[in-house]
């Protein structure tokens, strides 16, 4: 049996959450760069996904993944200003108020989750991720990125 690290067994896939509130200002968090979201030790599987309060203004794209496969984890918005106050973004598509929940991922050796934006900077908007997660290798870890 799994256990975390107060000793209670780990009872499911989406053992854990956490959550990371981004607001998009360029030559900062808005910048055409990867800027890591989620810090990750050992083997984990995740689930990611966002919701946005405030419209993303910036015309440019963005997604999350790690490195080498930076939109594998949510599918690239080919324009931000796309995803709007009030709507989930799990996929290329972002939705009204409500999406299913997001595909299990495996992310090993430690590759940090990162978002991706590209082609322009984002200059405002506000999203929350969420990374629900369960930790497969003894040092198998997800903890919160400071925006940058």
């Amino acid at each position: 049996m799994d256990r975390d690290a107060n000793r209670q067994v780990i009872t499911g896939n989406d053992s854990f959450k956490l959550s990371s509130e981004w607001t998009f200002v360029g030559n900062a968090t808005g910048d055409q760069a990867a800027h890591t979201l989620f810090t990750v030790t050992g083997d984990v599987l995740v689930r990611v996904f966002g919701v946005c309060s405030t419209n993303i203004a910036g015309a440019g794209t963005m997604e999350v993944g790690v490195a080498g496969n930076t939109a594998g984890i949510i599918a690239q918005i080919a324009d931000a200003t796309n995803l709007d106050a009030g709507e989930v973004w799990v996929d290329a598509t972002p939705g009204v108020g409500a999406e299913a929940l997001p595909s299990t991922f495996i992310v090993a050796g430690g590759a940090d989750i990162i978002l991706t934006i590209g082609t322009a900077d984002l200059t405002a908007g506000v999203v929350t991720f969420y990374c629900i997660f369960r930790p497969l290798s003894a040092d198998g870890a997800v903890s919160v990125a400071v925006p940058a």
